[in-house]
């Protein structure tokens, strides 16, 4: 493999973080840039559900996720799983006919694919699962054991943490606000928010909700959607959940020792209402002591309103930009899921210049220019 001179990555989440640690491994020179701190951003203020049973819209995607989920665990053997690493499964239910039948159509699907997939009703899981939770007792629950939730922002300072002690660089709290090509269109150097220049010869955009405006430093379009979602931790004396489950309008999964994360794809809806965050987290809190009612008494701690980083089409966009050397981007929704398993293959095509077939289907270059 080449070893580039430089490699700019810019973003430290879930995605940057996993690029960048995985090319200083193979001896690239790696600077981290990021406007705020490593992790604190989206991936701080996701629900941190690394599944592949939301995934199934196109097989080569669902793929993908199953890849990461194993990238998982092969990362957790490598840097050890403390404090990040949550394995515990994932339980998830209806309330109407119509999203039950939906839902257990998706498992047989799964199933299919030998995703594993179990069914037990409401009164098995309070029995052997969840006691805290409340819900019909024969109401069909489906239980996947082989998902898990992640604290990314304890990852992410790992990955950072020993790229930095291996020669890694860490620029944090300055933005990219220019790239600078050659005459030949290459990358040649990224200017900072706090004056200085780098010269590099690899930027990698990782930028999250940012991304698209990092494309445009190089005069490329990357478009995005438009996709707010809010987060709200609530503390808790003692955590009553074991694992991550989406409930009737609302997702819920433990946060550590003392906090739960609350999440719902309804609340979400109203961001654009003029629903200010402290109602929002309101209403979230209500909907999870519904179906947990110990969180009753749980005290909300901190909300946030965060832009998800999804390209326009719903999908990754990873890989080169042929009409850039030296410009490659690692963009998604997914990227608690996907980044165990993007920043190996990622590394690999900046350092050999081969594109891995598992991401054929998300290259960049899908979208013109």
């Amino acid at each position: 493999m080449k070893r580039p001179e430089r490699v700019a990555v810019i973003g430290v989440g879930i995605l940057g973080a996993s690029v960048g640690w995985n090319l200083s491994r193979h001896g690239a020179k790696v600077v981290f840039i990021d406007a705020g701190q490593p992790g604190e951003g989206v991936t701080n203020w996701s629900f941190s559900w690394v599944n592949a049973s939301n995934k199934t819209t196109r097989k080569s995607y669902f793929d993908l996720n199953v890849a990461g989920m194993a990238a998982y665990r092969e990362l957790a053997r490598t840097i050890g799983p403390d404090s990040w690493w949550y394995p515990s499964g994932h339980l998830r239910w209806a309330d109407d006919p119509a999203a039950e039948t939906k839902l257990l159509k998706t498992a047989e699907q799964l199933a299919n694919w030998d995703y594993r997939a179990e069914v037990y009703t409401g009164a098995e899981v309070c029995r052997r699962l969840e006691p805290a939770l409340t819900m019909p007792s024969e109401v069909p629950v489906v239980f996947y054991p082989d998902e898990a939730w992640v604290h990314g922002r304890h990852l992410v300072s790992r990955l950072v943490g020993q790229a930095v002690a291996s020669g890694a660089e860490l620029r944090s709290g300055t933005a990219v606000y220019d790239i600078d090509t050659g005459t030949d269109g290459s990358i040649q150097k990224v200017a900072l928010s706090d004056g200085s220049c780098l010269d590099v010869n690899i930027v990698v955009n990782a930028a999250g909700p940012s991304a698209s405006h990092v494309a445009e430093l190089i005069a490329r379009h990357l478009p995005m959607r438009r996709e707010p979602g809010a987060v709200t931790r609530i503390d808790c004396t003692q955590v009553p959940v074991h694992r991550a489950m989406h409930a009737p309008h609302i997702e819920i999964r433990p946060d550590g020792d003392a906090s739960v994360v609350l999440h719902s794809r309804e609340v979400d809806a109203l961001i654009d209402t003029g629903e200010d965050p402290a109602q929002l987290a309101r209403l979230l809190h209500e909907s999870a002591r519904q179906v947990v009612p110990e969180l009753g008494n749980a005290r909300i701690a901190q909300t946030r309103v965060a832009h998800r980083p999804i390209p326009a089409d719903g999908f990754p966009s990873v890989g080169a930009v042929p009409s850039v050397p030296g410009y490659y981007e690692a963009v998604s929704h997914s990227g608690i899921t996907l980044g165990p398993v993007i920043g190996p293959l990622l590394a690999s095509e900046i350092l050999s210049g081969e594109r891995n077939e598992m991401l054929a289907d998300f290259r960049p270059e899908r979208f013109p220019p």
